[in-house]
C-alpha cells in the first residue's frame, strides 16, 4: 500500500526550514541586520533574562527579610512573656511602686531644706555641748550639689572623755535629720595629762534641692553637653 505525504505536513516542514534558514550565518556583531525571527528570539531571551534577574533580586530580598524576622522571633517571644508577666502582676507591681514612693517620701522628710540647715548645724553643736565636749573646730565647707540633693561637709574637732565622745557620735546618728560622720581620728592631745581625747571628723549633712535648683543643675549639664558637642 503506497504512503503519500500530506500537503499540510509538507507546508509545515517548509516553514520550519525557512525559519531555520534565518538563523544561519548570523553576525553577532550586527544584530540589527538579523532577520525578524532571530531578532524576536533575541528580544524574548533578553526580556526573560531581565525578568529572571528581577525575580532573583526580589526573592533574595524577601529571603533576607524572612531570615531577619526569624532571628528576631526569640527576642519578641521573650519580650511578650515579660510583658505578659507584668500584665498579670500589674496590681502587685502598683502596690510595690506605692510602697517605694512612700519610702522615698519618708527619706525626703529626713533631709532638711535650705531653711532647716541652720537649725541642723545648731543641733550638732548642742549634741556635743550636751555631752560636755569642747569644740576646737566647727567649720562648714562648701555645699556640693548632686542630682537631687546637696551635701554639706563640716570639719569637726572635739575634746572630751572617751565615753562622752562615743555618746556624741551616737547622738549625731540619732538626730531626726540624716548626718553621717566620716574620717574619724581619735588621739590624745599633746602634753595633756587629764585623760581627755581629741576627735577629728568630717560630719556630712544632706538637704533636698528645690525645684528651681534642680532646673538650674539640669540646665548647666545641658549647656555643658552642648558645648562639648560643638567641640
Amino acid at each position: 500500500m503506497a504512503h503519500t505525504t500530506s500537503p499540510v505536513n509538507l507546508d509545515s516542514i517548509s516553514r520550519l526550514n525557512r525559519a531555520g534558514s534565518q538563523f544561519k550565518g548570523l553576525n553577532p556583531r550586527e544584530p540589527g541586520q538579523w532577520p525578524l525571527l532571530p531578532k524576536l528570539c533575541a528580544w524574548a531571551a533578553a526580556a526573560a533574562a531581565v525578568v529572571g534577574l528581577l525575580w532573583v533580586g526580589l526573592v533574595s530580598d524577601a529571603d533576607a527579610e524572612l531570615e531577619a524576622a526569624r532571628k528576631r522571633e526569640p527576642e519578641l517571644k521573650n519580650d511578650y512573656r515579660n510583658k505578659l508577666g507584668q500584665a498579670v502582676n500589674l496590681t502587685e507591681l502598683r502596690k510595690q511602686k506605692q510602697q517605694v514612693q512612700e519610702y522615698v517620701t519618708q527619706l525626703e522628710k529626713q533631709l532638711p531644706g535650705k531653711a532647716d540647715m541652720d537649725a541642723l548645724l545648731s543641733d550638732i553643736n548642742q549634741a556635743g555641748i550636751g555631752r560636755g565636749l569642747q569644740f576646737e573646730l566647727f567649720r562648714p565647707g562648701l555645699v556640693e550639689l548632686k542630682d537631687y540633693y546637696a551635701e554639706l561637709p563640716i570639719a569637726l574637732r572635739v575634746t572630751g572623755r572617751y565615753h562622752d565622745i562615743g555618746a556624741f557620735a551616737a547622738d549625731v546618728a540619732n538626730l531626726s535629720r540624716i548626718v553621717t560622720l566620716h574620717n574619724l581620728a581619735i588621739a590624745t592631745p599633746p602634753k595633756d595629762t587629764s585623760g581627755l581625747l581629741s576627735m577629728d571628723a568630717t560630719a556630712r549633712t544632706y538637704r533636698y534641692l528645690d525645684v528651681n535648683e534642680i532646673a538650674e543643675i539640669r540646665k548647666a549639664k545641658s549647656d555643658a553637653a552642648a558645648k562639648g558637642a560643638k567641640k
